[in-house]
């Protein structure tokens, strides 16, 4: 099964983990990444994921998190109909940002867009060609 890990994902582990949300986000997305590591997951990276963590200001996190394109089955890269659908997806209300990743996802053929904002995951989108799901309810599927 291929599936997309939002930035927000990767960057879980090193949020605030007193809170019961996040600790058990985090425990499931470290799930999912055992999952990877076994090839039970295909894992899907982006550019879009190169250019979000490009901007994280702790050069360790950065680090790990970009270590994760070791275990990639497929890298999106822009492309004008990307471009063109991560439009549509703003059409919708979803963030530019999440639309781009989103959009990648789409394009890999992923079957689960993994995220953890709780706003987009509480909009629902009508986005028919993927399921927007957080890690939590992921591993209990």
């Amino acid at each position: 099964m291929r599936i997309y890990l939002d930035n927000c994902c990767f960057n879980r582990p090193f949020d605030d983990q007193s809170q019961i949300k996040i600790h058990l986000e985090t425990q499931a997305k470290l799930y999912v990444q055992q999952q990877i590591k076994e090839q039970a997951l295909e894992l899907v990276w982006s550019y879009i994921l190169d250019y979000e963590n490009s901007f994280n200001p702790y050069e360790e996190r950065q680090k790990i998190i970009s270590e994760w394109q070791n275990f990639v089955k497929i890298d999106v890269y822009e492309t004008q109909v990307l471009l063109e659908n991560a439009e549509e997806l703003v059409n919708l209300g979803i963030k530019a940002k999440d639309a781009l990743h989103i959009a990648c996802a789409i394009e890999a053929k992923c079957v689960y867009f993994l995220i953890t904002d709780a706003i987009l995951l509480k909009k629902k989108p009508k986005i028919t060609q993927i399921e927007l799901i957080n890690p939590i309810d992921f591993v209990n599927l």
